[in-house]
């Protein structure tokens, strides 16, 4: 079988259009993932979850308190975290964590955990 120059040219044609065009000397932009700022270091956080673990075992003694530290920690702003960090010891702890915990979505989240 012999195939001629017009029938070779029309399936080139055709299967041109299957292909994109990358124009030459371009190349794409790799795509960078990064997680996204923490913006709370870890010892911050580790700060702020001793002086909630200390205001829950004041509500809720023999009881264990880190679901609920996890709770409050978890609907604090970053602000409130750095805040109750510097707060060990001191008096306005119990009212930055009661602030917290009054909040619709920390209460939610104590009635799942003491069902569990």
């Amino acid at each position: 079988m012999r195939l001629s120059f017009p029938v070779i040219a029309a399936a080139a044609l055709a299967l041109s259009g299957c292909v994109a065009a990358v124009p030459v000397g371009t190349v794409p932009a790799p795509v960078v993932v990064t997680p996204a700022p923490s913006g709370v270091s870890g010892a911050t956080r580790a700060a702020a979850s001793q002086v909630v673990n200390v205001e829950m075992a004041r509500r809720l003694p023999g009881r264990n308190v880190a679901p609920y530290t996890a709770c409050v920690l978890d609907n604090a702003t970053q602000a409130e975290i750095a805040d109750l960090a510097t707060l060990s010891g001191q008096a306005g702890a119990a009212d930055a964590v009661a602030g917290i915990v009054r909040r619709s979505g920390t209460t939610a989240c104590i009635s799942r955990v003491s069902v569990a």
